[in-house]
């Protein structure tokens, strides 16, 4: 990320997604469409997983805008599958911020909506969230 304050360069879309515990910082910046995650290539952090790159890149694709930005990720807190989700949200309200036109196209795609789902918390008397002791009969 320090790099890019560097080249004070003027035009850095910002937006940040969530999904379960997952935070996610995403810069864009005009340039040839390398993705870097938390300082490393994208394809070193996602594990060369070829689902989790086209999620995380998915608003770009759709917008046939895949190799004019270069996008710089900060994420934190849970899994690959949280993160590659808060990715997809934060690229997606960034590139909102560069035309407007673009919203209606994200939107109608579905990628603009926070997935609201996080882990039940466990209730007393209970092994987990729903899950009962055993039962026995005598």
């Amino acid at each position: 990320m320090q790099n890019i304050l560097e080249k004070k360069i003027s035009t850095i879309y910002q937006g940040t997604g969530r999904r379960k515990t997952s935070i996610a910082r995403v810069k864009i910046i005009p340039g040839s469409g390398k993705l870097i995650i938390n300082g490393l290539a994208g394809e070193l952090y996602l594990q060369f997983s070829p689902s989790y790159l086209r999620v995380s890149c998915l608003p770009l694709t759709i917008l046939g805008l895949k190799k004019e930005y270069d996008i710089y990720v900060k994420t934190k807190g849970g899994g690959l599958t949280g993160q590659t989700n808060a990715i997809k949200l934060g690229l997606a309200k960034a590139l909102c911020t560069i035309n407007p036109e673009n919203r209606i196209t994200l939107k109608s795609e579905g990628l603009l909506r926070r997935d609201a789902r996080i882990k039940e918390r466990k209730k007393y008397g209970l092994r987990k969230a729903r899950k009962a002791p055993q039962y026995s009969k005598r």
